[in-house]
């Protein structure tokens, strides 16, 4: 895992672009507008490391496609929290997404008292999916602090653990270029 300060001019563009576009439309699971503020912020910081320019909402659905790196279609996911990441958090993924043309998952989690954005690691779709628990639409599910929620969708929950571990975005890109496999230098 590495961790990323999110600037403010990121949190200001994302907030402007929910001025002008819901990117809620799958009609359930939607996420709300805090929900999509993080999702956001997550996805314009990774497009900045990477050196894309910023997502613009202009084009519509993306279809799971926040940009191509590697010739490997990628999309960030991105979790709120207030307290640093626990390698025993766990990442969700809305199995509504799951036949989107996605290849390549990064995940992450926005620190929302400290604006520090921890790339927690990446999985490819296969990977997701063969390493991931699957919950039920309807399901209860508990946090670390007793409180729960229920699934709106099926949903899928993957382990800090069970992530591709990343040390710094010089590492994450290699990986990526180079299927995962660890690169030394």
């Amino acid at each position: 895992m590495f961790n990323i300060q999110v600037s403010n001019e990121i949190i200001l563009y994302a907030k402007k672009l929910l001025t002008k576009h819901n990117f809620g439309r799958r009609g359930v699971a939607d996420g709300n507008y805090d929900e999509q503020l993080t999702g956001l912020i997550g996805q314009c910081t990774i497009q900045r490391i990477f050196g894309f320019p910023l997502m613009t909402g202009e084009g519509g659905f993306d279809d799971g496609k926040d940009f191509i790196y590697a010739d490997k279609i990628i999309d960030v996911k991105t979790m709120g929290r207030t307290t640093n990441v626990r390698d025993y958090y766990v990442n969700n993924f809305i199995g509504l997404q799951k036949n989107y043309k996605t290849e390549v998952y990064i995940f992450c989690s926005l620190n929302k008292k400290t604006n520090i954005l921890t790339v927690c690691g990446w999985v490819s779709k296969p990977q997701l999916f063969e390493r991931a628990k699957l919950y039920k639409k309807g399901t209860k599910r508990f946090r670390s602090d007793g409180t729960y929620f229920r699934t709106k969708a099926d949903l899928y929950e993957i382990k800090n653990t069970e992530l591709n571990q990343v040390i710094s975005p010089d590492d994450l890109k290699k990986q990526l270029k180079n299927d995962g496999k660890k690169v030394t230098n």
